[in-house]
This record gives structure tokens, sequence and C-alpha cells, in this order.
């Protein structure tokens, strides 16, 4: 299911407008995960004056330095074993040089840690989240807030669980 996404921002009279309202859908990324960013920021505090849609530039895990990053995520049941067969340290390397200083080595292929603090919020399905020697289960409505910290989500469910992330990039924890 594509998402809705509604800009608003001012015309030349100052008046509210709706800038864009469009359907954008999620793509898909490795091992069945799908996500969609629905907005950057370059810089903080953001500009509330963009009228050229940022959410189609290319853009990795992180945030942009300074910046911010809006997106959804769609985690699929996990596989035991195309689990096995990642690469351990898959998104921690995908992170790269963008990873805080601070934290463990992955322990799970899918644990990661960005250097920036994170909203998130449980829309669908359910969700385990890993962290070094911890799991937290999660349901729709659940929040975390994630500080620069190594994690994963692991789906163990039957159905995909969609995430709405708000990432804003941080200080060196």
């Amino acid at each position: 299911m594509d998402i809705r996404r509604v800009v608003t921002g001012l015309d030349k009279d100052d008046k509210a407008i709706v800038l864009f309202d469009s359907r954008l859908a999620l793509t898909a990324g490795p091992h069945g995960i799908r996500s969609v960013n629905l907005w950057l920021s370059d810089a903080y505090p953001p500009s509330v004056s963009v009228t050229d849609d940022p959410s189609g530039r290319p853009i990795g895990i992180s945030p942009p330095p300074n910046g911010t990053k809006f997106r959804i995520v769609e985690f699929p049941p996990l596989d035991a074993a195309a689990t096995a067969a990642m690469d351990p340290r898959l998104l921690e390397k995908a992170v790269g040089d963008r990873a805080p200083k601070r934290g463990r080595p992955a322990s799970h292929p899918l644990m990661h840690r960005t250097r920036s603090l994170d909203y998130a919020v449980v829309l669908s399905g359910e969700v385990d989240m890993m962290l070094d020697d911890s799991v937290t289960h999660l349901v729709p409505g659940d929040v975390v807030v994630q500080q620069a910290t190594n994690h994963a989500w692991l789906n163990h469910s039957k159905e995909p669980c969609r995430i709405a992330f708000v990432m804003m990039d941080s200080q060196e924890p």
C-alpha cells in the first residue's frame, strides 16, 4: 500500500496551500525490507520554505548531516534461512562512517546504529527491537526514542510490520 503524503507551504501572497498531495510507493530494499522517504532536510533548524520535493534524493540509512529524515519502513517476517545467509555486519556496513564511535560491534546482521536521535511509531504489525543484550516486543501504537544505540528490527510474526521514523542527525554520544 502506498503512503499518501500532503505537504503544505505558503504561496506568493502568504496564504497556506497544499504544495504536494501525492502517493509514494514503498520501494524494495535488501531482504524484503521496503521503505519510502517522505521528507528530508539538510539543516537544523530546518527551512520551512522548501518548494522542491527533497524526498526522492538518494540517501543512505542515516539522516543528512545536520538534517532530518522522515520515512516509513516495512519489515517482512524474518526467514531463519535467509537471516543465516546474510553478511553478519550487513546493516552495520551500510551505515559506514555515519555510525557513532561509541557502541559495541553488531551481534545480528540487521543490527546497526546511526548517529541520530530517532522517533519511531509502530503503525501496523508486530516487531521485536533487539538491543545489545535485550529484546523488547512492540505492537501498533508503541513509540520508541532511539538515542544512537545498537538496534535491529526483527519481525517474528507472520505479517509485515510498518514503522514511521523521524531521524535527526545528532552529536556524537
